[in-house]
């Protein structure tokens, strides 16, 4: 037995001062677990800190962050040229390497965040070059594999994606959306099975530090499902996490019979037992309003001929949910512009209509731009509302890409986090990572400040849209595990629940809410035992 005492316990619900468990779980709260603390095998002096539910991200890409680091660092670099320095500097240094994979370059340190093979070519000229924006729903490459891919002049835009061209015709070096960039992206060899998993076991040792338990891997497709598996057979899949497979526009009729074997095989697998789920079924409604491809119900501001770009049409979403749904799968829908956010709230409003009753989790994910007409409809459809909360600041991205694409009216919209909460909505909260920062303190700051963390604007951006510090742990620790269907065993500490824990140095409900993400994360449990 464990008792964790000498601090505040956050359990959720209210505050108390102890807390114990054994074989995983939580047997005692408050002074109950106090007075267990003489028969303990171990007392963990809190030091004044608080122990609170340990963190869920609700939408992240563990895989793709892991195989970042085994590739050129190009994340946060301050222009192109730096970022094709930093590429030729890694490709001299793996001369063996036949594709150079990477990412997350900054889509906004380029003009309409659109970037040319040239800048690649001076660095690598000779072997074909691929990074991946940290949006990852845009790639820039470089020449040569431009020209194994067959791309020129000629080749027409693709259905579900967009070459980025010159002024002359000629393919620039950035491709849109997944139309565009499979057709790079389907010839880079498959990574090593060692690797794959060696990324898995870096992200979850990311995740512990930060707090981390639980995860929504938000991009599955059927051959991962293999990895994540056989890092559960190895001792490396060191978090929780559930699967949310990939639905393909053009595949999901053949899915509707892969998908069950892909849950059952997880389901069997003694090794992943009580860390593994494949419960869920992604679907992209659209793109990213930085790139011009999130589904719009009005034109672009900087683009008056186009709306972007729908993954699925409005009808083919609906019936791909519903009939996913009637398998007893939760969905998980890309959601980013006010009309990909509305056809997913239609298709959730049609499943409820058409298929039986049963308690269902939907989530849409992102949650970015919302129509007013719209809100009132995440809680009539039971709609979890999941946010990134870091990206609800005033960065470049922002500033430079996303406003000007929409206007400042619409901008004014964006993630109404304390809006739907007020609306009765279930709030989660995740990360996106790689894309953004995996570490949920940062993300918090953020949602209780809407600045920058130079503090920018002091007022905040949407103030009205700022929550609590309590509302916004909430949505990573409670909302992540309603999300989930473990809120019965996750989220909050109540007796019989799992010990998934986190000890904090400071209460972020205590602290001026700038300082944040200056706490430190001193220990995370899992099912009771210490993990980092």
């Amino acid at each position: 037995m464990t008792v964790w005492t000498g601090g505040t316990v956050w359990t959720g619900e209210g505050d108390t001062g102890a807390l114990a468990a054994a074989q995983g779980r939580i047997v005692a709260v408050g002074a109950e677990a106090e007075a267990l603390a003489g028969k303990a095998a171990e007392v963990v002096d809190l030091d004044g800190g608080l122990l609170m539910p340990s963190f869920g991200d609700g939408h992240a890409h563990p895989l793709f962050g892991g195989l970042e680091f085994q590739g050129p660092p190009v994340r946060d670099l301050a222009d192109p040229e730096q970022v094709a320095a930093a590429v030729g500097r890694w490709a001299a240094e793996h001369p063996g390497a036949e594709w150079i994979v990477g990412g997350s370059y900054d889509p906004a340190i380029a003009p309409r965040g659109e970037f040319d093979a040239r800048v690649l070519d001076a660095a690598v000229p000779d072997r074909p070059v691929v990074l991946r924006a940290y949006d990852y729903h845009t790639v820039w490459v470089n020449s040569e594999a431009l020209r194994r891919a067959g791309i020129t002049a000629d080749t027409p835009d693709p259905d579900g994606g967009t070459i980025v061209r010159r002024a002359d015709g000629t393919p620039m070096g950035t491709l849109r959306e997944w139309g565009a960039v499979d057709l790079v992206l389907d010839l880079i060899p498959a990574e090593a099975a060692g690797d794959r998993i060696r990324a898995l076991a870096d992200a979850g040792r990311r995740y512990l530090r930060s707090g981390i338990t639980w995860y929504q891997d938000a991009w599955v497709d059927p051959e991962t499902v293999g990895v994540y598996l056989e890092a559960a057979r190895r001792g490396t899949l060191l978090t929780r996490a559930d699967l949310a497979l990939r639905a393909d526009p053009e595949e999901w009729r053949d899915q509707l019979s892969l998908f069950p074997e892909l849950r059952e095989r997880v389901g069997a697998e003694p090794a992943a037992a009580e860390l593994l789920t494949a419960r869920t079924v992604k679907f992209f409604a659209d793109g990213v309003i930085e790139g011009g491809t999130a589904a719009l119900l009005e034109p672009y501001a900087d683009c008056p001929h186009s709306r972007g770009m729908p993954v699925w049409p409005g009808a083919a979403l609906a019936e791909a949910v519903a009939a996913f749904d009637r398998l007893g799968f939760e969905v998980h829908i890309h959601a980013i512009g006010d009309a990909g956010i509305r056809n997913a709230l239609d298709a959730l409003e049609e499943t409820a209509r058409t298929n039986p009753p049963r308690p269902r989790r939907p989530v849409i994910a992102h949650t970015q731009l919302v129509d007013p007409a719209d809100l009132e409809r995440f809680a009539r459809v039971g709609a979890v509302a999941n946010f990134e909360p870091y990206w609800a600041q005033l960065d470049p991205l922002q500033v430079d890409l996303t406003i000007p694409r929409l206007g400042e009216g619409r901008a004014a919209l964006q993630y109404p986090m304390a809006t739907l909460l007020r609306g009765g909505t279930r709030l989660s909260f995740g990360s996106d990572w790689p894309v953004s920062t995996e570490r949920p303190l940062d993300g918090i700051q953020v949602a209780v400040t809407r600045r920058t963390f130079e503090g920018d604007p002091a007022e905040g951006w949407i103030p009205e849209e700022r929550l609590t510090a309590e509302q916004a742990l909430t949505a990573y620790t409670a909302g992540s595990a309603y999300q989930a269907g473990a809120e019965h065993r996750r989220g909050t500490l109540r007796v019989g629940a799992d010990a998934d824990l986190l000890w904090l140095d400071r209460d972020p409900r205590a602290v001026d809410p700038m300082k944040i993400a200056a706490i430190t994360e001193r220990g995370t449990w899992l099912a009771g035992r210490r993990a980092v």
